[in-house]
C-alpha cells in the first residue's frame, strides 16, 4: 500500500505532474494507493474510487469517472456551492 498525501501542496507543478505519471504504473503492479489529495480533479483523473470526508464522516462515495464536480461540492458544502 502506498499512501500519498496532499501531493499537489507545496511541491513544484512539475514535480507533481511526474508523480501523478507514476501512480498508474505503481498501481498496475499491484500496489493499492490511498491519496488524499485537495486538487478534485488530480484527485479524480488519478483514481478508481473518490471519498469525500467533512468532520471524519465519508459524505460522499463512488466511482471517480461518475461523480460529479457539483456532487463534491454537495458533499463538502450543501447544494448552493459548487467546486471550481
Amino acid at each position: 500500500m502506498l499512501l500519498c498525501d496532499e501531493i499537489s501542496l507545496g511541491l513544484a507543478p512539475k514535480v507533481v505532474k511526474e508523480i501523478y505519471a507514476a501512480l498508474p504504473s505503481i498501481s498496475a503492479a499491484g500496489t493499492a494507493i490511498v491519496l488524499v489529495e485537495q486538487d478534485v480533479g488530480l484527485a479524480q483523473s488519478a483514481s478508481d474510487r473518490l471519498y469525500c470526508l467533512l468532520e471524519g464522516r465519508v459524505t460522499l462515495s463512488g466511482r471517480s469517472s461518475q461523480v460529479t464536480r457539483e456532487a463534491i461540492g454537495e458533499a463538502y458544502f450543501g447544494t448552493s456551492h459548487a467546486v471550481a
